[in-house]
């Protein structure tokens, strides 16, 4: 792939969570906001991703199937009957193009059609495909998917492809809001025993998910109205009725497992019979106050509640019905207590509530959905006044695009969604998806309640690649949400840890640019915060961390070893400012909320944070909350080569290469170094120090094209005064003798463009600047 197809040259890495105060440096310019900026030809087949890590988490079997590649013409269902095409959908279910119908019941139909005469005996590699026409299709509400290895295709998503215009209905929308009006009221949505949160996270155009009642509530359902229905759909699955409680280990009798176990151990009674080798089960920990306190968060920091905060969807691989007892395909990421007072905490607000193993008694596997754009139709709104507006235009309108919610081993790509009523995509209790190569831009609603987001809620072990994402709220990970990786994706918003105990999520490889308008403050209705308070009034910076005394309004601290690695982030930090980078160290592994052996909350001279707000350009490194101790020679800890061919770096495919101390905290504002631009041909440099301290620095190195053609390959030399030496590089292969450094470029930017630039960096040892700067 050339580097041509990236306007934005590739940070090596994060140096820290942020920059120490006053440490960051002006970018050159401001990357371009252009789709290209997403890397979207990486190759995430299984054969390209690297081995796993020693010392870090094993990304190897993110995303569909655990790596596998997703369905292509071999994986279809040769049967006639199971593959709907736009003439069929048309002659036999009414749904026609351009037409002004409103062709949800058609598309329902066609839908339900699948799952009763194709799902029982398709698989992956038998997928049943309805073929959406080109043209605007119509839609009012919210759409069952439930039919399980079902491909939903369209014609594209651009001009000539296939639209959805959703406008929801009066039996779509929501009918309780907040009393004061900025918000849907899930405790005003209740039928009988039913509140409105059973539906969380809200309704959609597409809800991948199970409509199973439980027997229990079958009269209930048939007598709600047609706008409560769903509040009972899936019911099946929710844990107070399919999970069952658990008991303790031998020799360990207050903990049912703990972290690094496979096996799991469940009550002495019970039905086991939704137990069943390669099921799936979330394991569910309840929350307890020894935990709360691990987060700095005690009773007097808000109201700490009975729920399930860690937790995670996994394979069962075996079950053991005499000894009660399930084994997992992975071990566990926390311990699990038996109720929340096993562990010797007393009861949260006087309540004793137990930890569950919560099968998935009917998940929804193998969908996906391809190749078209969707919006959701708001007459008597201006979709201009949402760019920068972080509240809730519409509240009854805060409809997603796509939910999966109990879902596996499915998939999103080639999808364009504008102007959402909330979330494009949202997952709630989903495990191994994959959501690639897709464009959003715009929600109607991004305020209090947690609208807007591109959201990975409760989604473990899954894939987000080569998306590009603007004028969202956030591209968020919360509630327990594990083992993801994100990579390659083009953002203008912050990647938000949210809260809720995620973890051991890699995120790497995306271009991150957050102008000074993305912030709480920018908002004209129903303004706050997704706790209850008031607008933040500082500026979102490319990354929020759940700080545990903050987060706890909703669900608790940020988790540990979330590790960013090799992305280009840049912010405006006020307003018409430049843009400035938020990261220099290219190839060093940052891992938040980590100290090296265990979990830590991120900390100022040892008291923790109260909240991230304020605080994103403190320096976390060196024991405080952000592990910065290894380095890695290659692109990416996920994918051997983001090219196609080996990865330049001799060990970037099998092991990392661990750097004896972080780089040292900066202590003053970079500048730029006092070595001037030096011709050599058509090619000319520059330096940049991106941070210094009191025994080196750190400096970018510019490489410009003035040629008439592109070049190739380059090579820079230059000397170091004796006292001074490189210590590290990146983005370079580099060869020294005595005082002078030659680098000369890799794999990935050798090709520069006339009147381009290509950059690499290195650290010194030292305080003494370069000089006999030259390039060719």
């Amino acid at each position: 792939m050339s580097r041509r197809t990236v306007p934005v040259p590739l940070l090596a890495g994060l140096t820290v969570a942020a920059l120490a105060a006053g440490a960051l440096v002006v970018a050159p310019h401001r990357p371009e906001l252009s789709p290209a900026a997403a890397l979207t030809t990486l190759d995430l087949s299984a054969a390209n991703r690297r081995a796993p890590i020693s010392g870090l988490y094993d990304w190897s079997k993110a995303g569909y199937r655990g790596g596998a590649n997703l369905p292509g013409a071999a994986e279809t269902n040769p049967d006639a009957a199971c593959q709907l095409t736009p003439a069929e959908l048309a002659s036999q279910y009414a749904v026609t193009p351009n037409d002004g119908a409103d062709d949800s019941a058609g598309l329902q139909a066609a839908i339900d059609a699948i799952r009763t005469g194709c799902s029982p005996t398709a698989s992956y590699t038998k997928l049943s495909l309805i073929t959406l026409p080109a043209g605007t299709l119509n839609v009012s509400r919210q759409l069952a998917v439930d039919a399980d290895y079902l491909i939903i295709r369209g014609a594209g998503s651009g001009t000539g492809g296939t639209r959805l215009v959703f406008r929801p209905d009066a039996n779509t929308r929501y009918d309780a809001l907040t009393a004061d009006g900025s918000d849907w009221d899930e405790d005003g949505m209740g039928y009988g025993s039913a509140g409105g949160g059973w539906i969380w996270p809200g309704r959609g155009l597409f809800r991948v998910q199970s409509r199973g009642v439980h027997t229990s509530y079958a009269s209930e359902y048939a007598a709600a109205p047609a706008n409560r229905k769903d509040l009972f759909e899936g019911t099946v699955n929710v844990h107070w009725k399919a999970g069952l409680k658990l008991r303790g280990k031998t020799g360990d009798t207050g903990f049912a497992a703990r972290t690094g176990d496979t096996v799991v151990h469940l009550a002495t009674s019970g039905s086991l019979s939704a137990f069943r080798v390669g099921g799936l089960v979330n394991i569910r920990a309840a929350n307890s106050l020894n935990f709360y306190a691990q987060q700095d968060v005690t009773p007097t920091d808000g109201t700490l509640q009975n729920i399930h905060m860690r937790q995670q969807i996994f394979t069962i691989t075996a079950v053991d019905t005499t000894n009660r007892t399930i084994t997992l395909d992975k071990p566990l990421e926390y311990d699990v207590p038996v109720t929340s007072t096993s562990d010797g905490s007393a009861a949260i607000n006087g309540t004793v509530y137990d930890s569950k193993a919560a099968p998935l008694v009917d998940p929804v596997l193998g969908v996906g959905f391809e190749n078209f754009a969707l919006t959701q139709d708001m007459p008597g709104l201006n979709a201009a006044n949402a760019v920068h507006n972080y509240g809730n235009m519409s509240p009854a309108d805060e409809m997603h695009g796509i939910v999966f919610k109990w879902a596996a081993n499915s998939w999103v790509r080639g999808i364009s969604a504008t102007m959402t009523g909330s979330h494009p995509i949202v997952s709630e209790e989903a495990y191994r998806l994959q959501i690639v190569g897709n464009s959003f831009d715009g929600a109607w609603n991004k305020g209090k309640g947690g609208n807007g987001y591109f959201r990975g809620s409760r989604v473990w072990d899954s894939l987000y690649a080569g998306n590009t994402s603007r004028n969202l709220r956030h591209f968020t990970f919360q509630w327990s949400a594990s083992g993801n990786v994100v990579i390659g994706n083009d953002f203008d918003s912050d990647i938000n840890l949210h809260g809720g105990w995620e973890r051991n999520n890699l995120i790497e490889l995306n271009t991150v640019t957050v102008p000074y308008e993305h912030r709480s403050g920018s908002c004209t209705a129903n303004c706050g915060e997704e706790g209850g308070g008031g607008p933040d009034a500082s500026t979102w910076f490319p990354i929020w961390w759940g700080a545990g005394k903050k987060a706890v309004k909703w669900s608790g601290s940020t988790g540990p070893r979330n590790v960013f690695f090799n992305n280009t982030m840049s912010k405006q930090v006020t307003a018409g400012a430049a843009y400035t980078p938020y990261y220099a160290d290219h190839q060093r592994i940052y891992q938040f909320g980590w100290n090296g052996t265990g979990w830590q909350h991120l900390d100022q001279a040892g008291a923790t944070i109260p909240d991230w707000s304020g605080r994103e350009q403190l320096d976390y490194t060196g024991g405080h909350g952000v592990d910065a101790t290894r380095t890695d020679p290659a692109q990416s800890l996920f994918l051997k080569s983001l090219t196609g061919a080996p990865s330049p770096s001799p060990s970037a495919s099998t092991a990392p290469s661990p750097s004896p101390s972080a780089s040292p905290s900066p202590t003053a504002s970079p500048r730029p170094s006092a070595s001037p631009s030096a011709p050599s041909g058509c090619l000319t440099v520059r330096t940049v120090q991106t941070s210094t301290w009191s025994t080196g620095y750190g400096m970018d190195v510019f490489i410009k094209n003035n040629c008439a053609t592109a070049t190739t390959t380059w090579r820079a030399e230059f000397d170091l005064p004796t006292g001074t030496t490189v210590s590290s590089s990146w983005s370079s292969v580099r060869t020294s003798s005595g005082q002078h450094h030659t680098f000369t470029n890799v794999a990935y930017n050798g090709d520069i463009a006339p009147g381009q630039e290509e950059s690499f960096g290195f650290n010194a040892a030292g305080t003494a600047l370069p000089y006999n700067i030259t390039a060719r």
